[in-house]
Order: C-alpha cells, then sequence, then structure tokens
C-alpha cells in the first residue's frame, strides 16, 4: 500500500447530523489503530440496499444495520456496508448520536473484516468492540470543547 491510499467513506444518502468528515478522520482511525494499516471502503446507504446486499451476498431478505465482505485479494481489508436508517433509530434507541452509532457500527464492520463472528466466537468479538467503545469514548470527549 502506498502512503497516498486512505480508507474511503462514500455517503449514498442524506446524512442529517452526521459530521462527513469525522466519520471519514474515524475511518482513518480505525484504518490505523484497529486495522494496522489496511485500507477499507464504508458505504453510507439505505435500508433497501442493505436489504438487497444482504438477500444478494447472504440469502437473507431482510434488512441490517452493518454487513462487510471482506477482500478476495488481501490488498485491502474489504468493504463495509452500513444502513443510515437503522443507525438513525439505534441511535435513538441507545440515547446517542447517529454519527457515534456509524461509527460504532464501522467498528462492527471492520472487526468483522479481521476475521471476528460474534455468531461463532464465545465473545471474542464484544470483547474487541468494548476497547473500541472506550477508544471511541475517549476520542469524542478529547473533540468536544469543554465545559
Amino acid at each position: 500500500m502506498s502512503d497516498d491510499e486512505h480508507s474511503t467513506v462514500l455517503f449514498q444518502v442524506p446524512t442529517p447530523g452526521v459530521s462527513r468528515s469525522g466519520v471519514r478522520s474515524y475511518a482513518g482511525t480505525l484504518e490505523r489503530d484497529v486495522a494496522e494499516g489496511k485500507t477499507f471502503c464504508c458505504l453510507i446507504t439505505s435500508d433497501r440496499e442493505l436489504q438487497r446486499l444482504n438477500r444478494e451476498f447472504r440469502k437473507h431478505d431482510s434488512v441490517t444495520d452493518v454487513l462487510s465482505f471482506p477482500s478476495a485479494d488481501g490488498n485491502t481489508l474489504g468493504e463495509i456496508a452500513i444502513s443510515f436508517s437503522r443507525a438513525k433509530a439505534q441511535a435513538g434507541e441507545y440515547g446517542h448520536s447517529v454519527e457515534q452509532e456509524i461509527e460504532i457500527l464501522m467498528l462492527h464492520g471492520v472487526l468483522h473484516l479481521l476475521g471476528m463472528d460474534h455468531e461463532t466466537d464465545r465473545g471474542q468479538m464484544a470483547r474487541a468492540e468494548n476497547p473500541g467503545a472506550a477508544f471511541l469514548r475517549r476520542a469524542l470527549a478529547a473533540a468536544l470543547p469543554a465545559f
């Protein structure tokens, strides 16, 4: 990988209340601190697109919040797709911003790309996500102005 290649975040839908530059910056942080420098692409899209991708690649005809697709060639980590609508709904349920939820889902997707699977790993992925959540909280606290 050359120095000018970085992880990419593509926004396919409007994302009110989300700092796109903040989400892109977080992708860079994940690339550096979690993915060990491997790049990935993250698509922020609609429920309809997530359902289509889920149906096509996982044979599940339902909406989901995040999907991950490992790279076949190993040159990049892979691709992640996140439903903005699901992220917004879950942010309301969990009491944080939609931007934070997108970042949590992005971390979740990256962990899948690294080979973790919460459905079969007996809690390994959940344990890996906890330090990530703590890192996210610290990063957000540092970014917010002191009152």
